[in-house]
């Protein structure tokens, strides 16, 4: 497995909890199992994609806007969480802001699969994507817990 792979398998999950949470109403079982699972992945992924995607990318030169940009929008995502964590899970603030992670979380997926990978994948050799891969699943394991 390489690590554009790896990435791809979290980005399937964090779709499917994004959906089904901006499918949930008010402050039901459902909705709190939803934004459970979406925070956990989104957080385990971010941490591990930083260390050991974006970050030995930062090493390359032409890798580092591309991974500051990223890093950026995972960024705005956490503080996106941070206010849902403040927020009464019944208002309609909530679905509001819901509704923003949702959205932000289909582009920025949508920014890497398309336009990110494609670049980094110039970057890396091989054996480089493939090292990675194993370091970031280990990582994301690790961050699950």
């Amino acid at each position: 497995m390489n690590i554009f792979e790896a990435l791809r398998e979290s980005h399937e999950r964090q779709r499917t909890y994004a959906k089904a949470l901006i499918a949930t109403s008010g402050d039901s079982p459902e909705r709190v199992e939803a934004y459970k699972q979406l925070k956990a992945e989104l957080q385990a992924h971010e941490t591990a994609e930083e260390r050991h995607f974006y970050i030995p990318l930062m090493e390359i030169d032409e890798g580092v806007d591309l991974s500051r940009h990223a890093i950026a929008e995972h960024h705005e995502m956490d503080e996106m969480m941070e206010e849902l964590d403040e927020t009464e899970m019944s208002s309609p603030a909530w679905l509001a802001t819901a509704k923003k992670l949702s959205d932000k979380v289909h582009h920025h997926l949508e920014e890497e699969e398309h336009k990110f990978f494609q670049m980094a994948g110039k970057l890396l050799d091989d054996k480089q994507k493939t090292q990675l891969a194993g370091q970031y699943e280990k990582e994301y394991q690790a961050q699950l817990r």
